[in-house]
């Protein structure tokens, strides 16, 4: 997550690796158990921000799987869309979610995530075909460069400027500019863009009284 309006030096302890048993079923379990932090770690940003109840990180994965499928585009993998924008964060369950305000370099917070990522497909599933899959998601959304990979940076932008609006709507919160500034102009891809536009002609409304 990305704006701040806050530079806070802060320093984030990063937990220890999983350390594998060799026992397939033990360990795929710590998986599993691991997911739960996606559930309750909120999302930096927000919390930096001081939004009462801000939504987690898993929230905001959801909701970005839930868009992917209403994507009218055919030339676009859909499925892998899905699955993509349920995997791109995963590695926060491990590291959390850095923002820029904790001045972690982003070479470290690409090897810590890096590392977290190994950690879950080797060490906790032992390698099978379907983590492997996951990390093969994980992978192409970060190096950015397939059209699905593309598609799903772009989800992420539109969902965080629509968590934005609803955090003016609903708390009445004035400082979550940087959020729109940081992701609507930055949208690529023409249905989301066009969603994009709607949104921000909802908060225009929002924002006027209509």
């Amino acid at each position: 997550m990305n704006s701040n309006v806050h530079q806070l030096k802060t320093t984030r302890i990063f937990p220890p690796l999983y350390e594998k048993t060799g026992d397939a079923s033990i360990d795929r379990l710590a998986f599993f158990h691991i997911l739960e932090k996606l559930k309750t770690q909120k999302r930096t940003g927000w919390v930096n921000h001081k939004i009462p109840g801000p939504e987690s990180i898993s929230d905001h994965m959801y909701r970005m799987a839930v868009l992917a499928m209403l994507s009218s585009d055919t030339n676009l993998d859909i499925s892998k869309c899905v699955m993509m924008c349920l995997a791109h964060d995963l590695a926060e369950a491990h590291v959390g979610d850095i923002a820029p305000s904790e001045n972690v370099p982003k070479e470290e917070k690409i090897r810590r995530e890096s590392e977290a990522m190994h950690n879950f497909v080797h060490d906790m599933l032992h390698g099978s075909p379907a983590a492997l899959r996951v990390l093969d998601l994980w992978k192409e959304y970060e190096e950015g460069k397939s059209e699905e990979a593309r598609f799903v940076k772009d989800l992420d932008r539109f969902e965080m400027a629509s968590q934005a609006l609803e955090y003016e709507r609903n708390h009445g919160a004035t400082t979550l500019q940087p959020f729109f500034d940081s992701s609507l102009p930055k949208i690529q891809h023409p249905e989301v863009k066009g969603w994009g536009e709607d949104l921000t002609a909802e908060r225009q409304r929002f924002k006027s009284g209509n």
